[in-house]
């Protein structure tokens, strides 16, 4: 992986660079950030830099024996450890070989997508303490070419407490040359302890106009329409990607959308009704994705009004309809779409009832809308 292959994260990618080049670097970190801004991706690049034979001021020559083997996953001082289904084996290792196929295929993946590959039963993995275990013995060897030995180690989260407890010595006085990189989605459920023992990186969002440039490349799409999918995935590659993989479904949440606002602007209560039991047969993860469309359109009609249509992030058939619609949502019910529609994705997460609940919002937008 090279960190021109990177979308965004310059700047990471610089404070990295000069590590490596001040021989500063810290024997524990964890990049923390959700894995679609590109954790895995810019550790890996990290790595392949750090043991490159030929590095550039900027990148690792791809060349070498050393970016060879880093480009195909199987640099003898390099480890992974990362959830596993503990019904099918409790080890990293048995799991090898389709966590290379995985990556090689699409670095930007989260635990969802790792599952799926995984196991056809979606049941939920984890790293167990018999991991743990393994990742100090591989740990207790010497390094095979000399240098640097690599443990990473991906949702360090999903570690159980006893697990991470049986890594708290080794992180703290690791062997001589050891580098540990966590990278975890957050920070709730991890151990105080762990946190304390390692240089946290946050990774931020990719901006909006760099995830909508990759895009539109990498996907043959145009840009207007790109930059309408970063904007929505707020700056997220794999929820960009998965947008763009269901584009009739963002037109369908359009016009879900439209709808919804017309009939409640009309106080039209038979069709509001006709509307809620139409949604609420799409499905839970649709109503999910049709609630986030929902926000990303009152967002961009705040930023029609207030910039002078300069910050939109749009599609033109968004646009045109925002050219009429926009001027409802001012800072007078704004904050109060915000919470509702948040409130909404909360409860249909948890299984609430749909009918109901989107009936109810119904009746919330009727109200809202009205008090521009």
């Amino acid at each position: 992986m090279l960190f021109k292959d990177i979308i965004g994260q310059e700047e990471l990618i610089s404070h990295l660079i000069q590590d490596v080049k001040n021989d500063k670097i810290s024997h524990a970190r964890l990049f923390l950030g959700t894995p679609g801004y590109g954790g895995l991706p810019l550790t890996l690049a990290f790595i392949q830099y750090l043991f490159c034979e030929n590095k550039s001021d900027s990148d690792s020559c791809n060349t070498c024996s050393s970016c060879i083997k880093m480009n195909d996953l199987q640099h003898p001082d390099v480890h992974f450890s990362f959830p596993v289904v503990q019904a099918i084996d409790k080890f990293s290792d048995y799991f090898i070989k389709d966590w290379r196929a995985q990556i090689k295929e699409n670095p930007y993946f989260n635990l969802t997508t790792w599952t799926e590959t995984i196991d056809e039963k979606g049941r939920k993995p984890i790293i167990s303490s018999e991991e743990s275990l393994a990742i100090i013995k591989k740990l207790s060897l010497k390094s095979y070419e000399g240098g640097y030995k690599v443990m990473i180690i991906w949702m360090a989260e999903e570690m159980n407490p006893t697990c991470a407890n049986k890594l708290l010595k080794i992180l703290e006085e690791p062997p001589k040359n050891t580098i540990f990189i966590l990278l975890a989605d957050s920070q709730e459920g991890m151990l105080q302890t762990i946190l304390s023992r390692t240089q946290i990186l946050t990774i931020p969002s990719i901006q909006v106009e760099v995830l909508a440039k990759a895009l539109s490349i990498r996907n043959g799409i145009d840009l207007s329409t790109a930059m309408s999918v970063a904007a929505m995935s707020e700056g997220n590659v794999i929820e960009a990607t998965d947008l763009i993989n269901v584009s009739e479904e963002k037109n369908v949440n359009r016009e879900f959308f439209i709808e919804l606002m017309r009939v409640c602007y009309k106080k039209d209560v038979i069709n509001m009704i006709d509307w809620s039991e139409k949604i609420s047969f799409i499905g839970k993860e649709k109503q999910k994705t049709f609630l986030k469309y929902s926000l990303h359109m009152f967002r961009q009609s705040m930023l029609k009004n207030y910039t002078e249509n300069q910050l939109t992030k749009t599609s033109k058939e968004e646009n045109d309809f925002l050219e009429k619609f926009s001027k409802f949502i001012t800072g007078n019910n704004i904050f109060e779409f915000m919470n509702h529609f948040n409130d909404a994705y909360y409860h249909i997460d948890r299984n609430a009832n749909a009918k109901i609940l989107f009936t109810n919002l119904c009746f919330k937008v009727m109200r809202y809308i009205h008090v521009a």
